[in-house]
């Protein structure tokens, strides 16, 4: 089972790649809680407000390709995410730097896994929003949809 959104920024790839393979650049659109080490071989560490714990995810860096690909793995986190991956793949289309995001590897669809992917969709238009106008809604600031935020 997989997670799989699109997105179409205008903005470059350069751009959207130091945003999702910075430290920086991901506290600008999924949570200002962000910290570790973002090159291959290390871990990112992701906390959120409210979370159960551990509080977030830890991410092992797999591979990062400037301006085409970054991708990680869950190494810590809720159970349903251990052992699953996250993928974006950058390519350039006209004017914008499309986005093709995978998380893949669900055991099964649960409940958990339906409100990930919209609390995905939302993270990712906080992404296209930062490299289009230089400000995202990363958490705390991100929209809530139910009681899990």
């Amino acid at each position: 089972m997989d997670i799989l959104h699109r997105i179409g920024a205008q903005s470059s790839p350069d751009k959207v790649y130091t945003a999702l393979a910075t430290i920086d650049g991901l506290a600008g659109w999924w949570t200002e809680k962000t910290d570790g080490d973002s090159d291959v071989g290390g871990v990112i560490r992701f906390r959120f407000d409210n979370a159960p714990a551990p509080g977030g995810f830890d991410m092992l860096v797999l591979d990062a390709q400037p301006a085409q690909l970054v991708r990680w793995e869950v190494v810590d986190g809720p159970e349903e995410w251990i052992g699953t991956r996250i993928r974006f793949e950058l390519k350039q289309e006209d004017d914008y730097t499309v986005v093709l995001f995978r998380h893949e590897g669900w055991k099964e669809p649960v409940e958990f896994m339906h409100h990930c992917s919209t609390k995905w969709a939302t993270f990712l238009m906080s992404l296209k929003q930062l490299v289009e106008t230089g400000k995202g809604q990363p958490a705390p600031h991100d929209v809530r949809i139910s009681n899990w935020h």
